[in-house]
């Protein structure tokens, strides 16, 4: 089977991992051909994610690297076995590879963190709230991509609504909530659905409000993503020209100080409701 040509986040990280723990073992990519055996050339396409790795090739990887951390290491096979097609396949062609990245990234997390400056954080997104996101930006995008987006974006909610559902914490600060996307009426009821949905089991919706002051991470959006252990935790952040995505550890013990932060100081789950009502009737 030829190498892929735009493989997904996850395949990249997969892959990755096997390298940081090839390199951590002081072992060479013949020694992991000669294991598997194939040709070296192999071995580069593997760890970039090019080539698929079956459950077997994990494990006996992982386990010629010394790697004794069997969570770990059940967490990668996990991850090659899991071949099946998600939803947002149904997207691909259509919409850029980094928001089916990011799709595929919440579908898999243990837990979802979220920290939103401007934005309304997506997943609690309703359609006209969603539309009037992509309206804005430049260069315009034609009316059958926003609508391609926004479908997309609700078709993302399904990870809170499935039987297992993501638990999911959203720190927002106050400005996202008084920045009117689509006008009086669509923000009032955008707000009041962040209030609903905040009542859910699975979901915690704190607020920063602007007396708080300056805080970590101002300026830009962050998705935590969990992982089924520590070491597959994601960080994903916004910009101009799409997704960016983050697994190195200095990275993500930066963002799990910013969250921590962010428990602190933001209101309580019933004081933020409070205030997002607050808003809401201000419309």
């Amino acid at each position: 089977m030829p190498p892929r040509s735009s493989p997904t986040e996850r395949q990249r990280r997969l892959g990755a991992e096997l390298r940081k723990m090839r390199l951590a073992a002081g072992m060479t990519t013949e020694f992991a051909a000669g294991l598997l055996e194939v040709p070296r050339t192999n071995v580069p396409n593997m760890e970039s994610g090019r080539s698929g790795l079956s459950v077997e090739r994990v494990r006996t990887l992982s386990g010629n690297y010394g790697c004794e951390d069997k969570a770990l290491v059940d967490a990668l096979a996990s991850m090659a076995m899991a071949r099946g097609k998600g939803w947002w396949e149904a997207y691909r062609g259509a919409l850029p590879q980094g928001l089916l990245d990011i799709a595929e990234l919440e579908w898999h997390a243990t837990r979802l963190s979220t920290l939103q400056t401007v934005h309304l954080p997506g997943l609690l997104h309703l359609s006209d709230y969603a539309r009037a996101v992509f309206t804005a930006v430049l260069p315009p995008l034609p009316a059958s991509d926003v609508e391609l987006r926004v479908a997309h974006r609700l078709e993302r909610q399904r990870v809170l609504d499935r039987t297992d559902p993501v638990r999911y914490s959203g720190y927002v600060h106050e400005a996202a909530l008084r920045m009117q996307f689509g006008g009086r009426r669509a923000t009032r009821e955008q707000l009041r659905h962040l209030c609903t949905m905040s009542e859910r089991d699975n979901i915690e919706l704190r607020i920063l409000p602007v007396r708080a002051g300056a805080f970590p991470g101002a300026g830009h959006a962050v998705l935590y993503a969990e992982g089924p252990v520590p070491q597959l935790d994601t960080v994903q952040l916004d910009s101009a020209h799409g997704p960016v995505f983050s697994h190195a550890e200095g990275e993500l013990m930066k963002y799990r100080a910013h969250f921590a932060w962010m428990e602190a100081h933001a209101l309580s789950t019933e004081q933020s409701r409070d205030f997002i009502h607050g808003i809401a009737h201000e419309l």
